[in-house]
């Protein structure tokens, strides 16, 4: 394949990433005018990325404040201790969902970040006391103090989230008065 037709598919398959992190919920015939390529070729790529796990799912981008949520960033810091393969398999799992489903958190997003954290769990709750209950069953199923510092962050608005900005802009005029 020649270089200039690897450049072309790398170029339609940036197109339509783009243009599926706006409008993910819109038809392949619409987002393929958009892109300005067939729709079989949007299918193709959108099945090929799919099936590679370049696209992992798809979601819809809520109001948490519509829903009665607020959203938390968790940080934590790690300590020098070596993590057992048990703590992994919590991390890397369902198995932390599973532990806290009681608590009504909903874990939205978690990374594993370099910089002066080295954990960051994105939470939605009803309020701060479910966030610190939350906290409380991580330091448990931390036991071996793998932990050594764990900041709690409440995000007072949304601007953006998932490429799609907040429809509400005027409310943030609040925080600034």
């Amino acid at each position: 394949m020649a270089k200039s037709s690897r450049e072309k598919i790398a170029e339609d398959e940036n197109k339509i990433v783009n243009e599926l992190r706006m409008h993910a919920k819109e038809s392949i015939d619409k987002i393929a005018k958009s892109c300005s390529c067939s729709r079989q070729k949007v299918w193709r790529i959108i099945k090929g990325l799919e099936k590679n796990k370049t696209i992992w799912g798809y979601s819809a981008v809520l109001d948490d404040e519509k829903l009665g949520l607020k959203r938390y960033f968790i940080f934590l810091k790690r300590t020098n201790k070596p993590v057992s393969k048990e703590i992994i398999e919590v991390i890397t799992t369902r198995r932390l969902k599973q532990e806290t489903k009681h608590i009504d958190v909903t874990l939205e997003e978690s990374y594993y970040v370099h910089g002066f954290s080295d954990w960051v769990l994105c939470i939605t709750a009803n309020d701060f006391s479910h966030v610190t209950k939350y906290c409380e069953v991580l330091k448990q199923l931390f036991v071996e103090g793998i932990v050594s510092e764990m900041k709690i962050l409440e995000v007072l608005f949304t601007n953006e989230k998932c490429c799609i900005s907040n429809p509400e802009p005027e409310k943030i005029i609040k925080f600034f008065l």
